[in-house]
C-alpha cells in the first residue's frame, strides 16, 4: 500500500470496455516523483490524501481480477500531515 495525494481527474474518452465508467485520477506519492493514474473505487476529490494498492490487489479492489488496473484507491485518509 502507498500513501498518495490526488492531483486531478483524468478524462479518457476511449477505454477498454472492461473499465466501464470508473473514475480515473492523477495521483502522486508524498515524496513527489512521477504522477500515476489510479482507479477511484471510493469517491475522491483533488487534494485528498489516499491509500492506494497495486498489482493484483488493485484489480480486485477495482471490482474483478480481470479488471485492467495496476493502481486503485481503496481509502481516503481523514487526518494526515505531510512531513
Amino acid at each position: 500500500m502507498k500513501i498518495m495525494q490526488v492531483e486531478k481527474t483524468l478524462v479518457s474518452t476511449n477505454r477498454v470496455r472492461e473499465m466501464g465508467h470508473r473514475p480515473l485520477l492523477v495521483v502522486k506519492e508524498k515524496s513527489g516523483g512521477t504522477p500515476s493514474v489510479a482507479v477511484d473505487a471510493v469517491g475522491c476529490i483533488p487534494g485528498d490524501w489516499v491509500i492506494c494498492v497495486g498489482s493484483s490487489a488493485a484489480r480486485e479492489a477495482a471490482g474483478s481480477k480481470d479488471f485492467p488496473s495496476d493502481l486503485t484507491i481503496i481509502g481516503i485518509i481523514d487526518h494526515w500531515q505531510e512531513s
